[in-house]
């Protein structure tokens, strides 16, 4: 692992729930980054974060997880590496400072959370059938919004460089 290449985080719903087309779209994501040589980083749970993290680790691709509890165990089984933080949803802000660009798949208000996080911190935000954003009724053109998972990691690796 090289401290030079991309950290791309993908954030999404952790229910076991979600859609089966977002999974397939996350896992789908993971292989993507996996292939282009960068370090896939998430929550570490389940759901959309394990999808992406089964196709990442398939294509032979690195795995970080901020986990929100205190132990390791509660990671899903796909991480490389697994960090406890005790910091329960405050982990998102772990998650988009550490992320170079990020990629939200679906996701529910924990996903909100990451997406203004990051656009925060001036982090750049690929959507896949994600959030949409306005202000007074108006739309905001914050998250880049693509319409395949393919689209997703070319543009995350992109705009991750700048």
């Amino acid at each position: 692992m090289s401290a030079t290449e991309p950290y791309v985080a993908v954030i999404g719903s952790g229910s076991a729930q979600t859609a089966a087309e977002s999974l397939a779209a996350a896992e789908e994501v993971g292989r993507g980054l996996a292939e282009a040589g960068a370090t896939l980083l998430c929550g570490g749970l389940g759901g959309v974060m394990e999808a992406a993290c089964r196709g990442a680790a398939g294509a032979g691709g690195r795995t970080i997880g901020i986990l929100p509890g205190g132990a390791r165990a509660e990671g899903n089984r796909w991480l490389d590496v697994a960090i406890p933080t005790g910091l329960g949803e405050a982990r998102n802000a772990v998650i988009a400072r550490a992320a170079d660009a990020l990629i939200a798949v679906a996701g529910a208000f924990g996903t909100l959370s990451e997406i203004a996080l990051a656009l925060q911190m001036g982090k750049p935000v690929v959507g896949l059938r994600t959030w949409e954003l306005a202000q007074d009724g108006h739309a905001v053109d914050a998250v880049i919004a693509v319409d395949s998972p393919r689209a997703a990691v070319e543009r995350a690796l992109e705009l991750g460089e700048r």
